[in-house]
Order: C-alpha cells, then structure tokens, then sequence
C-alpha cells in the first residue's frame, strides 16, 4: 500500500513538473486569450490541481506546487477573475505551507503570500510574517519575509533589526527594502543614523555595497539632489557626528562630492574695505551651519591625504609615472589653498568670530579648529599670530551660568579644557602643529599653566580657577611623552604635584577633587616608579570620597597598576602591607567605604577586589556609562591578561580574582552588569590562549567557582525548588565553559612535550612536565579530590553536586606522559566511583575513564610511593588522605542485565549465592537491585537469610527510600535526605 502511494505521489510530481516546464514558469497560466472566460476557468481549474500537490506527503510534490502557485500569483494580472472561494483556499493553503518542515517549500509559500500583505483585508498574513520572523532559523525563508514586507510602523522595527541578522543575505534584503520602500523623510534621525553606521561598517562587502546604493540612488540623487550639506542636514551632526563623519568618506572615496566653482571657505569671510595697522582688511563673517563646517572640515582632510599619499608615491616611482603622481598631487594641493583662508590671520579672524557667538556654534568651532592641521606655519609671521590664537584658547576660562540660587553652575564634564574631551584634543593638536618643535609645546603650555597656577598656591582661587587650571595640567599630560621635556621651564613637574594636584584632592568642591584625581593618574602614567605621595593620595581618594571621587581614583590605581605593576604599586607605599587574597581567604568586605575612614594597610589588588565585593547599594552615578562594579572588573581583567609581564608575588592571587570574574558572568544578580558581560567575553576568549601559567590559574579557580555558585552548599542559599534547579543550570553551565577554556591550545608553544617512546627504567616522579599544573590532569585531580574529600552522609545538593564534577571529570584526557598523574588519578578514581554509585550511567563512564588509564599506564602495576604522591598534591596545593590498600585495579564492568521478565519463584539458595557476589569484599561499586516486584521479592528472601548469617546489615527501608528519591531527582537540599545507614 505504501509502495503504491508513493508511486502515485512520483507520478503527480513529475505532472505538476511537465506543467511547469511547459506552461514557461506559469506564464501560460497567467496569460489570456481573446476569450476571457475560458483562461479564468483553466487558471481556478489550474490551482486547485495544484492545491492538492501542496498538500502531498513527499516534499518534492509540495515544493514544485508551492513554487508554481507563487509564481503564477506573482505574474497574474490585476484584472484576472477568481472566485473569492478559490483565494481563501490558497491563502489557508499557503499560510499551512509557512509552517512546512522543509525550508524550500515555505520560501515560495511565503513569495505567494507576500501579494496579499499590502491588503488591508488579510492583515492575518501580515501578523504572519512578523510571527515567523524572529523564530525562522532558515536565512533563505527570513529573507523572503523581509523582501515580502510593507512598509508600516508595524514592520520597520523588524526591518531594522533584520540590518543584525546573521545571515548576510538577510542584511542585504533589509536594506534593499529600506531603499525601495521607505523614504528617508519618513525614518527618524535615530533610524537614519543607524542604518548608515551598520551598514557602512559591515564586515560584508556585499552588504556595504547595498547600503552604499541606498545613501547614494536613494537619499543623495533623490531627495536631496545630490547635495551631500542636504544629506547631512537630515543626519543631526552635532549629536552624531561619527556618521556624518562616516557618509563623507564614503561619498569621497566613491567621488560622489563634486565641487562646483567658488565653492570655498573664503565666501563666509565678506570684505568691508577697511584695513588695520597691520595692512590686514577687516571682515564681516558670515555663520556657517554645522553641516558645511563639516562638510568642509571632512573635505580638506581629504585632500590633504590625498595630497600626502601621492607625494610619496611620485618619491617612491620614476619617470612618467613619478609625474603623474607629482601632478595629482599638485592638483589637490591647490585646490586645497583654494578652499582654506587666503592666510593665518583670515583663518583666526574666522574662528574667533564663531568662539563669540556662543555655545550654538560650539561645534562649528571645533570643526574649524581641527582645520588648523592643514595650515602650513612654516614662516615666523604666521607661527606668531597663531601662537597667539592658541595663548587665547589656553587662557578661555570655564563657561557657566547662574542657577535660581545664584549659584556658578560650570558647563560641559568640569574635567577638559573648554568642558569636553573633543574641544581639548582640537586643541591640543593645533597648538602641537604651530609649536612642532621638541620641547616647545611643553614650554609654552607650561608657561600658561605656571600663571593659571598662582592663585591656586597662594590659596586665593576660586572653584572656576582651580578647575581651569586642572584642565590645562590635564591636557599637558595627557599630550605629552616624557618629563624630561618639562624640566627646567616656567614650573617643574615636582611643583606641579606637591603645589596643585595633591592640595586640589583635598579640597572642599567634590568638582576640584575629581578633577584632580584624574591628573594624579595622568601624573603617575609619566613616573618611572609611582612616587609614595601619588599612591597614598589615589588609595586614600577611592577609600573615603564619594561615588564620583572613588570612580575617578579606581580608574587611575588600574591605570597605573596596569602601566606600573601591583608590585610596584605596593612598593611605593613604603610599608608592609598584608594580603588576606595572598592567604587564600575570601572574607567579607574589609573596608569600609565612604565613612571617612583611613586607608588599610592592604596591597592594591586586595583594595580593588574589596571595591569589587563592596555592596555599592543604590548609588547610580556612572562615569562615562560605567558603573564602579564595571570599571574594577573591566581593570582587574586586564591586569589578568598581563600577569606575565609582571612576575610577582601576586601571582598567587590571581585564581581569587579569575574565580570572581567568572562568578560575576555567570551571576544572575548581574544582569545590569552588560557593559561588563561584554567585556569579560573578550576576555575569557583570549585569557587562556596567552600563557600555561593562565591555564594553572583557570585550573585551581574551577573549584572556587563551583562552590561558589552551587546552591545548598558551602554556605550557599539554596531557594525554592525552581530557583535551585536554575542555579544549578547555570553552575553546570559555567563549569563547561571553564572546561573549554582548557582545552583551548595555546597561541605559542611555550614547552615540548616529553617523547612518548623514552626510555621505559626511569623514575614515576620524573614523568612530571613542567605544565603538568596547567593542563587538564591537574583539573581532573583536583576535581576527583573534591568528590572524594566527602564523607558518606551527603545531602541532596551535595550529591547532586558530585555529580555534576564527575561529568567535567569524564571529559577531561590524561597524557601518556603524564605517568605519575595517570596512577594517582587512578587511585582516587575508585574512591570517585563509590561516591556516586548511584547513578549507573556516570559510573559507566567513570570506569571507562578507568579502563583508559589503564591502558596507558606504563606500569600498571606498580604504585605511587608516599613521596611521589605527596610531591604531585603539593605542586596542586592539595590535602587527601590515600590508604595503602586503595586499590588500582579497574574494577569489574557488571554483565548486561536481562530485559527478559524474572520468574517470581526462584531458589533462595540462587539468590544467596548471586547476592554474596555482588557484595564481596574485591568489588568495589555495589551493584543496584532491580525494581520489578518479581526481583523485590527475591531480594527481601536473600536479604533475611543475609541477615540471619549476621554478616551485613541493611536498612531495605531506607534502601528503597534512597532508590525512590535518586529516581526521581529531587531538586531540594533537606538533612532528612541524607541519613545513615542502621
């Protein structure tokens, strides 16, 4: 009977085939003669064959049905006369089809859809495709989705979210219907900018090439004329500039900008005839908008590189191609002079000109300002008006405004030269363009900060003062390289230290302080060792100041801890400090923050593992989106990956924080902590690669994190039964990832392998390689010494826990020349084993790990002495204690037992003998009794003829008591699930 529909099911498939074939991709379904009537009747006639195809059980059937009623609904005409009747039934049919098992077939189910969603009438399929949308794990199906979508408030959400799908063909569908059915008019800024920045930075070609054609088909040639100031205009640039940024270049590159004549800077500088003492004319300036200035700003950058790049092609070539090169090269630098201010003097009238207007043309400000890198200051005259210019901007005190009170409220971050970073760095680099001699940036911008210093010494500055003068220091340090260029001029950097930047710590405005403890940290980044004053300041302003002081002074003691070392860092205290992470303890928190108390005397990593255990309660002040819990993981995880290059004694410490670090990713409580999660993906990416001396640290914190996160034990809430078997979930989790992490090879092989093929006299206790510690035979040892360490009255959560290590220790490989771990790990294996003999299946597998260790021991035989055993624990840092008369010996692998039902009656004599067997003193797993009542009763006969003899006693109550509650996994941690045996 099945041979026969399956014959049926060929023949329909090889029918609806010929038709396809014939008919032209249904061309000829679509098409109509001079007689209406009869083409209306052959397509319904037509469709309803084909509906019965699409329901056939063989998938070729319904792939060739679905893709020719798609193909005809997609070529019919608008006029073409179907009964209502007939459309309901292929849009059910369709809508049944999106649900198919195979991807082909819902892909030209959903194509034949996709006519009906603009209808207002089948807003059912609409809600379809955004139902199946976000679950389709076909990238082929989500494209033909996206490509079938119209554009609604309804459906943009997911088109945009389709710009991050995986699949590339998706992305490129997605911004395909960006261009084809949604105006840029329509799209907020937000969406606009978005769209660009994924699209232009996606790794895909194809795919940026696509969102290239939308910005330039679509939004530069059609809506905005092919005016890019237009583009920008609908860009927001102030608030994103970064894109703006971005869409210049890639119309530059594409040579999509064409320049018009008298199209230059010069036209906002307006002539009125009148000349200074100087012969210089007087302008009258006209305002640019933000969008020309950085039209203009990204213009000039262009040329300037292209300039630039050409120059030193034409030195790199000879002959006709060196003049080509030299020629292009000409070209744009004409036209760059053509653009900019005919001189210095122009250029400064400019800027200034917006500096007065206010804060609205900040920005437009800074653009200019950045154009000052194109200038050439190579004569006196010019490098003079422009020293000048920048004396000016050094000088520009902190704009403010006055609040209901009265009160100076100072605007921008209180921490950069003019209230942000990027109006301090244009800066910066201008006045490092106009003094580009060595030493001569120091000197002048010294000069300036010795003058702002002065009321600051002699105590008589206000808050404005101080915070100008910080912000002036700030920029010195951050722009220069050594102290060396700042020594003997207007103020040395000692004077700067001891007269400025640690009174301005201490002081009463929590602005001052903060501003000064970010210079402290610059300060230090310039020390050859970090001076005592520096240190003690730091850890005293993280220890007693408020949020937004201790955030600061975190940010500079890892900066400088990175830079420095911890070790150095410790010197420079100048005392002895203790460690209770050195010791291995993990106590609450020791230092009580923000209560004015003084600093501990603790070295460094224990002060910031102290802040990163602290409970920082409701504080929501964040520092550039960064939480104090944030910038102490992201720090502490840096100095991690860098540990080699500080080879101290904190290395022993680092298990302690590596152990914090993968709690917190795997802490539920720590969902507010993404920024961090991120962060410490990359880190766990890398961490092991770099060095065995990580893979020994990964490999003594994996206990740590297991007792840590497992509820019920070591001190651990445990909950309700559902909240037990999620933290449970999730510490199996963290487990196996830790378990990845070792056995990620190394990026360079830091140590050979012995030979295999040695000599086989040696000593066991030379068969140690100097990575025994690092690899996974000293996990695994450490794992089967945790699950032996346990007594025999265990709780459920302990059990539970056993088990859990014993599923990471069946994974983990021993290698073979790794001999003396091979017998000791065969040793406490037995001990492992009757741990959790309870579960068949793990002890199984435990003593298949067995039968390999045996197969690769060298020497099966013989055993570790006390001192072998004692030497591999100590180098693991662990205590067990081991009998003489554990055995080595795998033990037996039970037979198979019989699915064949047992007969209930049996001889008592059978049973005696096959129980004392099992129960014999050379086994070492005891062996489960089956549950069929038929064997119950048998094993109730054996068991009171056992008791009878007095040689074992059982408790079969609570036998059947343990057997029940480990068949049924029970979730709950209770005393009462673990009793003795009587």
């Amino acid at each position: 009977m099945a041979s026969e529909e399956s014959e049926e099911q060929r023949k329909l498939s090889l029918k609806i085939a010929r038709l396809f074939d014939e008919s032209g991709n249904g061309v000829f379904a679509c098409s109509r003669g001079g007689k209406g009537d009869s083409g209306d009747e052959f397509l319904e006639n037509f469709l309803k064959f084909l509906l019965v195809g699409a329901a056939a059980a063989n998938k070729t059937v319904r792939f060739r049905a679905c893709q020719i009623v798609s193909e005809i609904i997609m070529r019919l005409p608008d006029d073409a006369e179907v009964s209502n009747e007939l459309w309901d039934e292929v849009i059910e049919c369709m809508r049944f089809r999106v649900a198919d098992k195979v991807p082909a077939v819902r892909t030209f189910a959903v194509r034949a859809l996709a006519r009906f969603a603009n209808d207002s009438e089948n807003g059912d399929i609409l809600e379809l495709f955004l139902e199946k949308l976000p679950v389709e794990q076909n990238g082929d199906v989500r494209k033909i989705i996206v490509l079938s979508l119209p554009p609604s408030s309804a459906t943009l959400p997911m088109i945009f979210d389709c710009t991050l799908d995986v699949s590339e063909s998706v992305r490129k569908a997605a911004y395909s219907v960006l261009a084809c059915k949604v105006p840029l008019q329509s799209l907020s800024i937000k969406h606009r900018t978005n769209i660009l920045q994924r699209g232009l930075t996606d790794r895909s070609t194809a795919v940026a090439k696509e969102c290239v054609k939308l910005l330039k088909d679509e939004w530069l040639e059609k809506c905005c004329n092919g005016d890019p100031v237009e583009l920008l205009k609908f860009l927001d640039v102030e608030t994103y500039e970064s894109v703006g940024e971005l869409v210049m270049t890639t119309l530059l590159k594409a040579g999509l900008v064409k320049m018009q004549n008298g199209q230059t800077i010069r036209k906002f500088l307006i002539s009125n005839g009148d000349s200074t003492e100087g012969g210089h004319c007087n302008h009258s300036i006209e305002l640019m908008d933000p969008e020309v200035a950085l039209f203009w700003r990204m213009v000039c950058k262009h040329l300037h590189m292209e300039a630039n790049t050409k120059g030193s092609d034409a030195a790199m070539t000879m002959g006709t191609e060196s003049a080509v090169y030299a020629a292009e090269a000409s070209d744009n630098n004409d036209l760059l002079d053509s653009i900019l201010p005919a001189s210095v003097s122009e250029y400064v009238e400019l800027v200034n000109a917006h500096i007065a207007a206010g804060p609205n043309y900040r920005f437009v400000s800074r653009q200019l300002l950045l154009l000052g890198a194109m200038l050439d200051f190579s004569d006196a005259s010019k490098r003079k008006v422009a020293s000048e210019f920048v004396q000016n901007l050094l000088h520009m005190a902190i704009d403010h405004e006055m609040d209901e009170n009265g009160n100076e409220v100072f605007i921008g971050d209180g921490l950069n030269l003019g209230g942000e970073r990027d109006w301090a760095a244009a800066v910066a680099e201008l006045a490092k363009k106009v003094h580009a001699a060595i030493g001569e940036f120091e000197e002048v911008v010294l000069a300036v900060v010795e003058e702002l210093a002065r009321p600051c010494r002699e105590r008589t500055a206000d808050c404005k003062q101080w915070l100008h003068c910080l912000a002036v220091i700030a920029l010195l340090l951050e722009n220069t390289t050594s102290f060396r260029h700042m020594q003997g001029r207007a103020i040395d950097p000692a004077e700067i230290l001891h007269s400025i930047l640690l009174p301005g710590a201490k002081h009463a405005s929590l602005d001052v302080q903060r501003a000064s403890v970010r210079c402290l940290g610059l300060f230090g980044l310039l020390e050859r060792k970090p001076s005592e004053n520096t240190v003690k300041q730091l850890r005293c302003s993280f220890v007693k100041g408020p949020p937004s002081i201790t955030i600061m002074a975190s940010k500079a003691l890892l900066d400088l801890g990175i830079w420095h070392g911890p070790d150095e860092m410790d010197k420079a205290m100048k005392s002895n400090l203790s460690s209770q992470l050195r010791e291995h303890k993990m106590p609450a928190t020791p230092v009580e923050f923000g209560n004015g108390s003084e600093d501990l005397d603790i070295e460094l990593l224990d002060l910031l593992y102290a802040g990163l255990e602290h409970d920082w309660g409701d504080i929501v002040e964040v520092e550039e989106n960064q939480s104090i819990h944030d910038i102490l993981g992201e720090g502490l995880a840096k100095i991690l990956l860098l540990s080699n290059k500080f080879p101290g004694s904190h290395a022993s410490t680092h298990d302690l924080l590596l152990a914090k670090l993968i709690s917190l990713y795997f802490n539920s409580e720590s969902e507010e902590l993404q920024r961090l999660k991120q962060c410490l993906s990359v880190f766990f990416e890398h961490y092991p690669s770099l060095s065995a001396n990580h893979k020994k640290c990964l490999s003594k914190a994996f206990m740590r994190v297991m007792r840590s996160l497992w509820p019920g034990i070591n001190g651990n809430v445990a909950g309700s039964t559902l909240m037990v078997s999620n933290m449970r979930k999730r510490t199996v989790q963290a487990s196996r990832f830790m378990l990845q992490m070792m056995q990620v090879p190394l990026f360079t092989k830091e140590i050979a392998k012995p030979d295999d093929n040695e000599s086989e006299n040696h000593d066991i206790g030379t068969d140690l390689s100097p990575d025994f510690e690092s690899g996974e035979e000293g996990l695994a040892i450490r794992i089967a010494v945790e699950v032996a360490s346990f007594h025999a009255k265990k709780t459920a959560a302990e059990k539970a826990y056993l088990v859990a290590l014993c599923r990471i220790l069946v994974l983990l490989e021993f290698r073979v020349s790794e001999q003396g771990a091979i017998k000791l790990m065969r040793r406490i294996l037995n001990r492992v084993i009757a741990s959790v003999a309870t579960e068949k299946e793990l002890t199984k597998e435990l003593w298949r790990m067995a039968e390999r260790l045996q197969a690769i021991d060298r020497h099966p035989d013989e055993k570790l002495s006390t001192e072998q055993t004692d030497l591999i624990l100590g180098k693991l840092e662990l205590a067990i204690k081991l009998d003489d008369g554990d055995c080595m010996e795998v033990p037996p692998t039970p037979a198979p037992q019989s699915t064949r039902r047992t007969r209930a009656r049996r001889r008592a004599k059978d049973e005696e003998s096959s129980s004392d067997d099992e129960l014999s003193p050379t086994s070492v797993v005891p062996s489960n009794p089956p549950v069929s009542r038929s064997q119950r009763a048998s094993k109730t006969a054996a068991l009171s003829r056992m008791t009878a003899k007095a040689s074992i006693r059982i408790d079969e109550d609570n036998d059947e008591d343990e057997d029940e509650e480990d068949e049924a996994g029970s979730e709950v941690t209770s005393d009462d699930d673990s009793e003795p045996f009587d």
